[in-house]
Protein backbone atom coordinates (compact mmCIF):
# COMPACT_ATOMS: atom_id res chain seq x y z
CA UNK A 1 0.00 0.00 0.00
CA UNK A 2 1.74 3.16 -1.17
CA UNK A 3 0.02 5.45 1.28
CA UNK A 4 1.33 3.59 4.28
CA UNK A 5 -0.13 6.04 6.75
CA UNK A 6 -3.65 5.21 5.64
CA UNK A 7 -4.09 2.16 7.85
CA UNK A 8 -2.45 2.08 11.28
CA UNK A 9 -0.62 -1.19 11.70
CA UNK A 10 -2.03 -3.24 14.52
CA UNK A 11 1.37 -3.97 15.96
CA UNK A 12 2.56 -3.23 19.47
CA UNK A 13 4.04 0.16 19.95
CA UNK A 14 3.26 1.23 16.41
CA UNK A 15 3.52 4.78 17.66
CA UNK A 16 7.21 4.13 18.16
CA UNK A 17 7.50 2.74 14.67
CA UNK A 18 5.95 5.90 13.32
CA UNK A 19 9.01 7.77 14.52
CA UNK A 20 11.44 6.35 12.01
CA UNK A 21 8.89 5.68 9.25
CA UNK A 22 7.60 9.25 9.39
CA UNK A 23 11.10 10.63 9.32
CA UNK A 24 11.24 9.61 5.66
CA UNK A 25 9.86 12.89 4.46
CA UNK A 26 8.02 12.21 1.21
CA UNK A 27 7.30 14.91 -1.33
CA UNK A 28 4.10 13.14 -2.31
CA UNK A 29 1.00 13.50 -0.19
CA UNK A 30 0.51 10.87 2.50
CA UNK A 31 -2.56 8.78 3.45
CA UNK A 32 -4.56 10.25 0.64
CA UNK A 33 -3.76 13.33 2.60
CA UNK A 34 -3.05 15.78 -0.10
CA UNK A 35 -5.15 18.60 -0.88
CA UNK A 36 -7.41 21.50 -0.44
CA UNK A 37 -9.82 22.81 2.07
CA UNK A 38 -10.91 25.55 -0.30
CA UNK A 39 -12.94 24.91 -3.44
CA UNK A 40 -10.96 24.99 -6.64
CA UNK A 41 -11.87 25.29 -10.26
CA UNK A 42 -12.64 22.14 -12.18
CA UNK A 43 -11.46 22.30 -15.78
CA UNK A 44 -14.20 21.44 -18.23
CA UNK A 45 -13.91 20.61 -21.90
CA UNK A 46 -14.43 23.70 -24.01
CA UNK A 47 -15.44 24.10 -27.66
CA UNK A 48 -12.81 26.24 -29.31
CA UNK A 49 -12.75 27.61 -32.84
CA UNK A 50 -10.25 26.02 -35.21
CA UNK A 51 -6.77 27.38 -34.77
CA UNK A 52 -5.53 29.62 -37.58
CA UNK A 53 -2.14 28.90 -39.10
CA UNK A 54 0.47 31.26 -37.69
CA UNK A 55 1.76 34.05 -39.83
CA UNK A 56 5.49 34.18 -40.49
CA UNK A 57 5.91 37.03 -38.00
CA UNK A 58 3.64 35.58 -35.35
CA UNK A 59 5.14 34.97 -31.92
CA UNK A 60 4.18 31.61 -30.43
CA UNK A 61 1.80 32.15 -27.54
CA UNK A 62 3.19 31.64 -24.05
CA UNK A 63 2.11 28.42 -22.41
CA UNK A 64 -0.79 28.84 -19.99
CA UNK A 65 0.11 29.47 -16.38
CA UNK A 66 -0.77 26.81 -13.86
CA UNK A 67 -2.53 29.00 -11.32
CA UNK A 68 -5.08 26.49 -10.02
CA UNK A 69 -5.20 22.79 -9.41
CA UNK A 70 -7.61 21.67 -12.11
CA UNK A 71 -8.85 18.28 -13.24
CA UNK A 72 -10.85 17.03 -16.18
CA UNK A 73 -14.35 15.67 -15.51
CA UNK A 74 -13.08 12.09 -15.52
CA UNK A 75 -10.06 12.70 -13.28
CA UNK A 76 -12.14 14.89 -10.97
CA UNK A 77 -14.74 12.17 -10.39
CA UNK A 78 -12.04 9.55 -9.86
CA UNK A 79 -10.13 11.74 -7.42
CA UNK A 80 -13.26 12.34 -5.38
CA UNK A 81 -14.25 8.66 -5.30
CA UNK A 82 -10.75 7.38 -4.57
CA UNK A 83 -10.05 9.92 -1.84
CA UNK A 84 -13.40 9.48 -0.13
CA UNK A 85 -12.90 5.71 -0.10
CA UNK A 86 -9.47 6.19 1.44
CA UNK A 87 -10.78 8.44 4.18
CA UNK A 88 -13.56 6.00 5.01
CA UNK A 89 -11.22 3.04 5.15
CA UNK A 90 -8.84 4.91 7.42
CA UNK A 91 -11.51 5.48 10.04
CA UNK A 92 -12.92 1.98 9.58
CA UNK A 93 -9.47 0.47 10.09
CA UNK A 94 -8.77 2.62 13.15
CA UNK A 95 -12.13 1.79 14.73
CA UNK A 96 -11.75 -1.88 13.86
CA UNK A 97 -8.32 -2.01 15.48
CA UNK A 98 -9.65 -0.59 18.74
CA UNK A 99 -12.71 -2.85 18.79
CA UNK A 100 -10.71 -5.99 17.97
CA UNK A 101 -8.22 -5.40 20.77
CA UNK A 102 -11.05 -4.74 23.22
CA UNK A 103 -12.75 -7.99 22.17
CA UNK A 104 -9.46 -9.86 22.53
CA UNK A 105 -9.51 -8.75 26.16
CA UNK A 106 -13.24 -9.02 26.81
CA UNK A 107 -13.50 -12.53 25.32
CA UNK A 108 -10.23 -13.54 27.03
CA UNK A 109 -8.55 -14.34 23.73
CA UNK A 110 -5.39 -12.59 24.91
CA UNK A 111 -5.51 -14.71 28.07
CA UNK A 112 -5.79 -17.85 25.94
CA UNK A 113 -2.72 -16.83 23.95
CA UNK A 114 -0.90 -16.35 27.24
CA UNK A 115 -2.00 -19.79 28.43
CA UNK A 116 -0.66 -21.35 25.24
CA UNK A 117 2.71 -19.70 25.81
CA UNK A 118 2.85 -20.69 29.48
CA UNK A 119 1.84 -24.28 28.75
CA UNK A 120 4.65 -24.53 26.22
CA UNK A 121 7.47 -23.34 28.50
CA UNK A 122 8.22 -21.99 31.96
CA UNK A 123 10.83 -19.57 30.66
CA UNK A 124 9.47 -16.04 30.62
CA UNK A 125 11.40 -14.86 27.58
CA UNK A 126 10.28 -17.87 25.54
CA UNK A 127 6.70 -17.20 26.58
CA UNK A 128 7.04 -13.70 25.16
CA UNK A 129 8.43 -15.04 21.90
CA UNK A 130 5.37 -17.30 21.56
CA UNK A 131 2.73 -14.88 22.86
CA UNK A 132 3.67 -11.76 20.88
CA UNK A 133 3.36 -13.22 17.35
CA UNK A 134 0.04 -14.84 18.31
CA UNK A 135 -1.46 -11.58 19.52
CA UNK A 136 -0.01 -9.29 16.87
CA UNK A 137 -0.59 -11.72 14.01
CA UNK A 138 -4.22 -12.30 15.01
CA UNK A 139 -4.90 -8.57 15.19
CA UNK A 140 -3.31 -7.96 11.79
CA UNK A 141 -5.26 -10.83 10.21
CA UNK A 142 -8.52 -9.17 11.27
CA UNK A 143 -7.37 -5.96 9.57
CA UNK A 144 -6.24 -7.79 6.42
CA UNK A 145 -9.63 -7.59 4.60
CA UNK A 146 -9.51 -3.80 4.85
CA UNK A 147 -6.03 -3.78 3.37
CA UNK A 148 -7.07 -6.16 0.61
CA UNK A 149 -10.00 -3.94 -0.28
CA UNK A 150 -7.76 -0.87 -0.35
CA UNK A 151 -5.36 -2.56 -2.75
CA UNK A 152 -8.26 -3.58 -4.97
CA UNK A 153 -9.35 0.07 -5.06
CA UNK A 154 -5.81 1.14 -5.91
CA UNK A 155 -5.81 -1.29 -8.82
CA UNK A 156 -9.26 -0.20 -9.98
CA UNK A 157 -8.27 3.47 -9.96
CA UNK A 158 -4.93 2.67 -11.63
CA UNK A 159 -2.83 3.94 -8.74
CA UNK A 160 -1.25 0.54 -8.23
CA UNK A 161 0.01 -1.89 -10.85
CA UNK A 162 1.24 -4.44 -8.32
CA UNK A 163 -0.10 -7.94 -8.79
CA UNK A 164 -1.73 -9.78 -5.93
CA UNK A 165 1.14 -12.24 -5.55
CA UNK A 166 3.68 -9.44 -5.17
CA UNK A 167 1.34 -7.51 -2.84
CA UNK A 168 0.82 -10.52 -0.57
CA UNK A 169 4.57 -11.09 -0.47
CA UNK A 170 5.11 -7.49 0.65
CA UNK A 171 2.34 -7.81 3.24
CA UNK A 172 3.82 -11.04 4.62
CA UNK A 173 7.31 -9.55 4.72
CA UNK A 174 5.95 -6.49 6.48
CA UNK A 175 4.29 -8.76 9.02
CA UNK A 176 7.54 -10.58 9.73
CA UNK A 177 9.43 -7.32 10.20
CA UNK A 178 6.61 -5.75 12.23
CA UNK A 179 6.29 -8.73 14.54
CA UNK A 180 10.06 -8.90 14.96
CA UNK A 181 10.21 -5.23 15.86
CA UNK A 182 7.25 -5.62 18.21
CA UNK A 183 8.83 -8.64 19.87
CA UNK A 184 12.03 -6.71 20.56
CA UNK A 185 10.10 -3.86 22.16
CA UNK A 186 7.85 -6.18 24.17
CA UNK A 187 10.77 -8.08 25.69
CA UNK A 188 12.53 -4.84 26.60
CA UNK A 189 9.43 -3.34 28.20
CA UNK A 190 8.57 -6.42 30.22
CA UNK A 191 12.14 -6.85 31.48
CA UNK A 192 12.10 -3.25 32.65
CA UNK A 193 8.60 -3.68 34.07
CA UNK A 194 9.75 -6.54 36.30
CA UNK A 195 12.81 -4.64 37.48
CA UNK A 196 11.07 -1.33 38.07
CA UNK A 197 7.26 -1.67 38.31
CA UNK A 198 6.73 2.08 38.77
CA UNK A 199 9.44 3.52 36.52
CA UNK A 200 9.43 1.07 33.61
CA UNK A 201 7.70 3.58 31.35
CA UNK A 202 10.54 6.09 31.78
CA UNK A 203 13.35 3.55 31.34
CA UNK A 204 11.56 2.09 28.31
CA UNK A 205 11.43 5.53 26.76
CA UNK A 206 15.18 5.96 27.32
CA UNK A 207 15.97 2.58 25.77
CA UNK A 208 13.58 2.76 22.83
CA UNK A 209 14.79 6.12 21.48
CA UNK A 210 18.29 4.94 20.45
CA UNK A 211 16.79 1.74 19.04
CA UNK A 212 14.55 3.81 16.77
CA UNK A 213 17.50 5.93 15.65
CA UNK A 214 19.38 2.74 14.84
CA UNK A 215 16.48 1.39 12.77
CA UNK A 216 16.18 4.70 10.94
CA UNK A 217 19.91 4.55 10.27
CA UNK A 218 19.88 1.05 8.75
CA UNK A 219 16.53 1.30 6.92
CA UNK A 220 17.96 2.60 3.59
CA UNK A 221 20.52 -0.22 3.54
CA UNK A 222 18.58 -3.22 4.80
CA UNK A 223 14.82 -2.57 4.99
CA UNK A 224 13.90 -0.53 1.90
CA UNK A 225 15.66 -2.89 -0.58
CA UNK A 226 13.46 -5.73 0.65
CA UNK A 227 10.44 -4.04 -0.93
CA UNK A 228 11.80 -2.09 -3.88
CA UNK A 229 14.75 -2.11 -6.27
CA UNK A 230 17.25 0.76 -6.02
CA UNK A 231 20.15 1.77 -8.19
CA UNK A 232 22.42 4.81 -8.37
CA UNK A 233 20.64 7.64 -10.15
CA UNK A 234 23.85 8.34 -12.04
CA UNK A 235 23.64 5.07 -13.99
CA UNK A 236 20.85 6.07 -16.39
CA UNK A 237 20.28 9.75 -15.54
CA UNK A 238 23.73 11.30 -15.37
CA UNK A 239 22.47 14.61 -16.82
CA UNK A 240 19.81 14.86 -14.12
CA UNK A 241 22.39 14.19 -11.40
CA UNK A 242 24.61 16.93 -12.82
CA UNK A 243 21.67 19.34 -12.73
CA UNK A 244 20.86 18.24 -9.16
CA UNK A 245 24.43 19.03 -8.13
CA UNK A 246 23.77 22.69 -9.01
CA UNK A 247 20.94 22.66 -6.50
CA UNK A 248 23.17 20.91 -3.95
CA UNK A 249 25.72 23.72 -4.25
CA UNK A 250 23.07 26.26 -3.31
CA UNK A 251 21.78 24.21 -0.39
CA UNK A 252 25.16 23.76 1.25
CA UNK A 253 24.45 20.06 1.74
CA UNK A 254 27.00 17.33 1.30
CA UNK A 255 25.06 14.91 -0.91
CA UNK A 256 27.50 13.33 -3.38
CA UNK A 257 26.35 11.67 -6.58
CA UNK A 258 26.69 8.22 -5.06
CA UNK A 259 23.99 9.08 -2.50
CA UNK A 260 21.38 9.88 -5.13
CA UNK A 261 19.27 6.84 -5.92
CA UNK A 262 16.56 5.82 -8.36
CA UNK A 263 13.77 3.60 -7.07
CA UNK A 264 11.99 1.34 -9.56
CA UNK A 265 8.55 2.34 -8.31
CA UNK A 266 6.87 1.71 -11.67
CA UNK A 267 6.94 -2.02 -10.96
CA UNK A 268 4.27 -1.46 -8.31
CA UNK A 269 2.67 1.96 -8.67
CA UNK A 270 1.82 4.81 -11.03
CA UNK A 271 2.19 7.38 -8.25
CA UNK A 272 4.95 10.00 -8.17
CA UNK A 273 7.25 10.59 -5.24
CA UNK A 274 10.68 11.47 -3.97
CA UNK A 275 11.99 11.47 -0.43
CA UNK A 276 14.97 11.84 1.83
CA UNK A 277 15.90 9.12 4.28
CA UNK A 278 18.66 7.93 6.53
CA UNK A 279 21.02 9.80 8.78
CA UNK A 280 24.77 10.23 8.77
CA UNK A 281 26.45 7.69 6.51
CA UNK A 282 23.06 6.32 5.36
CA UNK A 283 21.64 9.72 4.33
CA UNK A 284 20.39 9.73 0.77
CA UNK A 285 17.88 11.19 -1.66
CA UNK A 286 15.60 8.81 -3.54
CA UNK A 287 13.69 9.71 -6.71
CA UNK A 288 11.04 7.37 -8.07
CA UNK A 289 11.38 6.43 -11.73
CA UNK A 290 7.72 7.41 -12.20
CA UNK A 291 8.61 10.96 -11.20
CA UNK A 292 11.30 11.15 -13.87
CA UNK A 293 8.99 9.60 -16.47
CA UNK A 294 6.08 11.99 -15.87
CA UNK A 295 7.84 15.22 -14.84
CA UNK A 296 10.25 17.53 -16.60
CA UNK A 297 13.85 17.89 -15.45
CA UNK A 298 13.09 21.32 -13.97
CA UNK A 299 10.13 19.91 -12.04
CA UNK A 300 12.28 17.09 -10.72
CA UNK A 301 14.85 19.67 -9.59
CA UNK A 302 12.15 21.49 -7.65
CA UNK A 303 11.13 18.24 -5.98
CA UNK A 304 14.78 17.60 -5.14
CA UNK A 305 15.06 21.13 -3.76
CA UNK A 306 12.03 20.50 -1.57
CA UNK A 307 13.57 17.26 -0.25
CA UNK A 308 16.91 18.96 0.36
CA UNK A 309 15.09 21.51 2.45
CA UNK A 310 14.15 18.86 4.99
CA UNK A 311 17.82 18.31 5.79
CA UNK A 312 18.97 21.94 5.51
CA UNK A 313 16.16 23.13 7.79
CA UNK A 314 16.79 20.38 10.33
CA UNK A 315 13.42 18.71 9.86
CA UNK A 316 14.70 15.19 10.49
CA UNK A 317 16.24 16.30 13.79
CA UNK A 318 13.21 18.38 14.75
CA UNK A 319 10.83 15.56 13.91
CA UNK A 320 12.83 13.24 16.13
CA UNK A 321 12.75 15.72 19.03
CA UNK A 322 9.01 16.24 18.53
CA UNK A 323 8.38 12.51 18.64
CA UNK A 324 10.70 12.05 21.61
CA UNK A 325 8.56 14.44 23.64
CA UNK A 326 5.36 12.87 22.37
CA UNK A 327 6.63 9.38 23.15
CA UNK A 328 7.52 10.45 26.66
CA UNK A 329 3.92 11.52 27.21
CA UNK A 330 2.55 8.37 25.56
CA UNK A 331 4.68 6.04 27.68
CA UNK A 332 3.51 7.74 30.84
CA UNK A 333 -0.13 7.58 29.74
CA UNK A 334 0.28 3.89 28.92
CA UNK A 335 1.59 3.30 32.43
CA UNK A 336 -1.33 5.11 34.02
CA UNK A 337 -3.98 3.60 31.75
CA UNK A 338 -2.64 0.07 32.21
CA UNK A 339 -3.07 0.19 35.97
CA UNK A 340 -6.39 2.00 35.69
CA UNK A 341 -7.78 -0.69 33.38
CA UNK A 342 -6.41 -3.60 35.40
CA UNK A 343 -7.86 -2.22 38.62
CA UNK A 344 -11.30 -2.40 37.00
CA UNK A 345 -11.29 -5.35 34.60
CA UNK A 346 -8.33 -7.61 35.42
CA UNK A 347 -10.62 -10.32 36.77
CA UNK A 348 -13.01 -10.12 33.81
CA UNK A 349 -10.09 -10.26 31.37
CA UNK A 350 -8.33 -13.02 33.34
CA UNK A 351 -5.16 -10.97 33.75
CA UNK A 352 -3.25 -11.46 37.00
CA UNK A 353 -1.20 -8.26 36.89
CA UNK A 354 0.80 -5.76 34.85
CA UNK A 355 3.59 -8.31 34.28
CA UNK A 356 1.15 -10.85 32.83
CA UNK A 357 1.82 -11.33 29.13
CA UNK A 358 -1.89 -10.80 28.44
CA UNK A 359 -1.55 -7.28 29.84
CA UNK A 360 0.33 -6.41 26.68
CA UNK A 361 -3.01 -6.46 24.85
CA UNK A 362 -4.11 -3.66 27.21
CA UNK A 363 -1.06 -1.62 26.21
CA UNK A 364 -1.84 -2.27 22.55
CA UNK A 365 -5.43 -1.14 23.03
CA UNK A 366 -4.52 2.17 24.59
CA UNK A 367 -1.66 2.68 22.17
CA UNK A 368 -4.08 2.25 19.27
CA UNK A 369 -6.31 4.90 20.83
CA UNK A 370 -3.40 7.28 21.38
CA UNK A 371 -2.14 6.84 17.81
CA UNK A 372 -5.57 7.71 16.48
CA UNK A 373 -6.14 10.70 18.77
CA UNK A 374 -2.65 12.10 18.18
CA UNK A 375 -2.98 12.04 14.38
CA UNK A 376 -4.02 15.71 14.09
CA UNK A 377 -1.05 16.80 16.20
CA UNK A 378 1.47 14.70 14.28
CA UNK A 379 0.07 15.65 10.88
CA UNK A 380 -0.15 19.31 11.84
CA UNK A 381 3.53 19.34 12.72
CA UNK A 382 4.32 17.57 9.46
CA UNK A 383 2.26 20.06 7.41
CA UNK A 384 4.23 22.91 8.93
CA UNK A 385 7.52 21.30 7.95
CA UNK A 386 6.28 20.43 4.45
CA UNK A 387 5.27 24.05 3.88
CA UNK A 388 8.73 25.19 4.95
CA UNK A 389 10.26 22.69 2.53
CA UNK A 390 8.04 24.08 -0.25
CA UNK A 391 9.39 27.57 0.50
CA UNK A 392 12.94 26.25 0.47
CA UNK A 393 12.37 24.44 -2.81
CA UNK A 394 11.02 27.59 -4.45
CA UNK A 395 13.95 29.64 -3.22
CA UNK A 396 16.67 27.17 -4.12
CA UNK A 397 15.61 26.85 -7.78
CA UNK A 398 15.05 30.59 -8.20
CA UNK A 399 17.61 31.85 -10.69
CA UNK A 400 18.66 28.37 -11.76
CA UNK A 401 15.80 28.09 -14.22
CA UNK A 402 13.46 30.65 -15.81
CA UNK A 403 9.92 30.98 -14.50
CA UNK A 404 10.70 28.86 -11.46
CA UNK A 405 7.34 29.53 -9.80
CA UNK A 406 5.52 28.06 -12.80
CA UNK A 407 7.80 25.03 -12.70
CA UNK A 408 6.84 24.39 -9.07
CA UNK A 409 3.14 24.99 -9.68
CA UNK A 410 3.08 22.63 -12.65
CA UNK A 411 4.92 19.99 -10.61
CA UNK A 412 2.07 20.11 -8.09
CA UNK A 413 -0.48 19.91 -10.90
CA UNK A 414 1.16 16.82 -12.38
CA UNK A 415 1.47 15.21 -8.96
CA UNK A 416 -2.21 15.82 -8.23
CA UNK A 417 -3.41 14.53 -11.58
CA UNK A 418 -1.38 11.32 -11.40
CA UNK A 419 -2.02 10.61 -7.71
CA UNK A 420 -5.72 11.51 -7.92
CA UNK A 421 -5.31 14.12 -5.20
CA UNK A 422 -8.63 15.16 -3.71
CA UNK A 423 -9.53 18.55 -5.24
CA UNK A 424 -11.63 19.66 -2.28
CA UNK A 425 -11.24 17.77 1.02
CA UNK A 426 -13.11 19.08 4.02
CA UNK A 427 -11.29 21.14 6.67
CA UNK A 428 -11.77 18.28 9.13
CA UNK A 429 -10.13 15.74 6.83
CA UNK A 430 -7.24 18.11 6.21
CA UNK A 431 -6.85 18.69 9.94
CA UNK A 432 -7.01 15.02 10.87
CA UNK A 433 -5.30 13.18 8.01
CA UNK A 434 -3.14 15.43 5.85
CA UNK A 435 0.61 15.26 6.46
CA UNK A 436 1.12 17.82 3.65
CA UNK A 437 -0.70 21.08 2.91
CA UNK A 438 -3.62 20.71 0.47
CA UNK A 439 -2.52 20.44 -3.13
CA UNK A 440 -4.42 23.50 -4.30
CA UNK A 441 -2.89 25.55 -1.49
CA UNK A 442 0.60 24.43 -2.43
CA UNK A 443 0.05 25.21 -6.08
CA UNK A 444 -1.34 28.69 -5.42
CA UNK A 445 1.46 29.43 -2.96
CA UNK A 446 4.02 28.58 -5.64
CA UNK A 447 2.68 31.49 -7.70
CA UNK A 448 2.19 33.96 -4.88
CA UNK A 449 5.53 33.51 -3.10
CA UNK A 450 7.81 36.07 -4.74
CA UNK A 451 9.87 38.05 -2.23
CA UNK A 452 12.31 39.06 -4.96
CA UNK A 453 9.67 41.08 -6.83
CA UNK A 454 8.87 42.96 -3.61
CA UNK A 455 12.50 43.69 -2.87
CA UNK A 456 12.47 41.37 0.15
CA UNK A 457 15.07 38.85 1.17
CA UNK A 458 14.12 35.18 0.75
CA UNK A 459 13.49 33.31 3.97
CA UNK A 460 16.03 30.50 3.72
CA UNK A 461 18.26 30.68 0.62
CA UNK A 462 20.02 34.04 0.74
Amino acid sequence: MNRSGLFPRLIPLIFLGLLFSSAERAFSQAPKTPNSSAPIAQSLPAHSPPALPPTPDATPPAPPRTEQYTLSHDRYDKAIAYSRAGYTLYFVSSFLGIVVLYLFLRLRIAARFRDIAENFTDKKWLQGIIFTPLLVGAADLVDLPVRLYWHSLSLRFEQSVQGWGSWLRDWALGEVLGIGFALLLVLIIFVLMRRSPRRWWFYSWLVVLPILVFFFFITPWFIDPLFNKFEPLDVHHADLVTAMEKVVQRTGLNIPRERMFLMQASAKTNALNAYVTGVGASKRVVVWDTTIQKSTTDETLFIFGHESGHYVLGHVRNFFLFFAVLLFVVFYLLFRCLHWALDRWAVDWKIVGAEDWAAFAVLMLFLQIFVFLSSPLVNGFSRMQEHEADVFGLEVIHGIMPNSEEVAAHAFQVLGEVDLADPNPSPFITFWLYSHPPMADRLIFAHTYDPWARGEAPKYVK
